[in-house]
């Protein structure tokens, strides 16, 4: 166990100090929002995959995975779904944007529907942020170095420290290390699994392979597949964190064929960690708190290096998703992100949405929870109206918030009835607020939106 506490000691004190180092190298709001719009293509590759396959991904299919079986797939096939729409967009979305997707809804619907998103956004995405504060927790407690409630601090105030100095000047650096690391830890993971378990170990998981009617079942059914699209899928088409690294990307290309690539290899990590998460399940050792597959059998420094991976991949979507919706709400206030004062308000408001997300993984310390319902109300508000607008759809722009705030709270109220009864009714109301969303919009038409490219 000393190994274990070292090597995560060491990996949390080079993170702490590419913090620091990043912080003397901000020079301007551009660097500190957009990494001043340099992004070569594995840079935004390698950021967008650690953004994507983060804690809540890696931890959240494991944990579906271990209930759900083979069917657990989805959770992450249907990020790649989105991935791929998103690459046919992604042209329009670096040309049109500039540090936010509220910036967007300006052009498409003016400056009340900003206000509104802006607001919106980021009391959604405090959900996000908790949900890889709750994968830190898991991680560090699953080793049994501390109970979930330290663990949970701990990783809270390194997000919080690590986005305040950095920004993106630095995540886009340390995010394509920490995408090598992710791919190789669940290489790694996978080979280790397969050496060191014997047939009837195999059983189980070969028994459940898709292709084999293990698809869906009862704990998975089509209705939830197509929740999952609706309200998870959806938001990596429209996504104020996935939109931030294309913001980055030096020009159209580099952004398409960055999204391009990451949802090719997305895919085979799916198979990869539902696989992991259903040899889990089968494992007797594993116990019902098993959130690191394998290591019932791994001596402690190959714990610590797992570990270390794992963390690097919470470190990656917690860092841009904090800083995604701070810039959004600091916009709201200032008007302008490039205004004198917005960097500082900025990373004041980190603190305090670092702060809010923390509290939430401290009350709630189930992964899919914290990430469902944060995108639930998102995806009914939101997807909509961006692909409208992306689209050049004829719209209204006077209905624009009626239809954000309808298709928000329907979508929401539809989760909170599954959650609490059991049952799938929730999905109609869900259905119904992408509908009511979309029609609202098409109330009293206004024309082709000017701001937006025919083609």
């Amino acid at each position: 166990m000393t190994e274990i506490k070292a090597i995560l000691f060491i990996y949390l004190a080079v993170v702490t100090g590419i913090g620091v180092y990043s912080f003397f190298k901000v020079h301007t709001a551009s660097d500190y929002y957009i990494s001043g719009k340099r992004g070569s293509w594995w840079q935004v590759s390698g950021s967008l995959f650690a953004t994507i396959m983060g804690g809540s991904a890696i931890l959240g299919t494991i944990e579906l995975s271990q209930t759900a079986g083979w069917a657990a797939i989805w959770f992450l096939l249907s990020a790649a779904a989105g991935l791929f729409v998103l690459s046919l967009i992604s042209r329009k979305i670096s040309i049109l944007g500039h540090y936010t997707l509220p910036e967007l809804l300006r052009k498409f619907y003016g400056v009340p529907a900003e206000k509104a998103a802006s607001m919106l956004i980021p009391v959604a995405w405090t959900g996000i942020v908790a949900a890889q504060i709750i994968a830190g927790a898991r991680i560090i407690s699953s080793l049994g170095l501390t109970g979930y409630p330290e663990g949970a601090i701990i990783c809270g105030l390194i997000f919080i420290f690590y986005t305040i100095a950095g920004g993106q000047l630095s995540i886009l650096k340390t995010d394509f290390a920490q995408a090598l690391i992710i791919i190789a830890g669940i290489g790694i993971m996978v080979i280790l699994r397969l050496i060191h378990a014997g047939d009837s170990d195999l059983t189980p998981a070969m028994q459940g392979i898709p292709g084999n009617g293990m698809f869906f079942n009862e704990r998975f059914t089509p209705a939830d597949l197509l929740f999952l699209l609706l309200t998870y899928s959806v938001t990596f088409v429209v996504g104020p964190d996935i939109y931030s690294r294309i913001f980055c990307a030096k020009n159209e290309k580099v952004a398409r064929n960055s999204v391009l690539l990451v949802a090719f290899l997305v895919v085979p990590a799916a198979f990869a960690l539902t696989w992991l998460g259903v040899m889990a399940a089968a494992d007797p050792q594993s116990g019902g708190s098993f959130v690191l597959p394998g290591t019932s059998f791994l001596p402690d420094w190959a714990l610590g290096l797992l570990a270390a991976a794992l963390l690097s991949a919470v470190m990656s979507s917690a860092d841009t998703t904090l800083l995604t919706s701070s810039m959004i709400l600091s916009e709201l206030f200032t008007g302008n992100l490039d205004k004198p004062g917005a960097l500082k308000l900025t990373r004041l408001l980190v603190i305090l949405m670092g702060g809010i997300s923390l509290l939430i993984a401290l009350k709630v310390s189930s992964i899919l929870n914290a990430l469902l319902i944060s995108l639930t109300f998102f995806s009914g508000a939101f997807i909509v109206p961006v692909i409208a607008g992306l689209a050049g759809w004829k719209v209204s722009r006077k209905y624009a918030i009626p239809a954000i705030l309808t298709g928000g709270f329907l979508a929401l109220t539809g989760k909170i009835i599954n959650e609490t009864t059991g049952g799938n009714y929730g999905y109609w109301l869900i259905l119904a607020g992408f509908m009511a969303n979309f029609l609202i919009l098409r109330l009293p038409s206004t024309g082709r939106n000017p701001h937006v490219p025919a083609g």
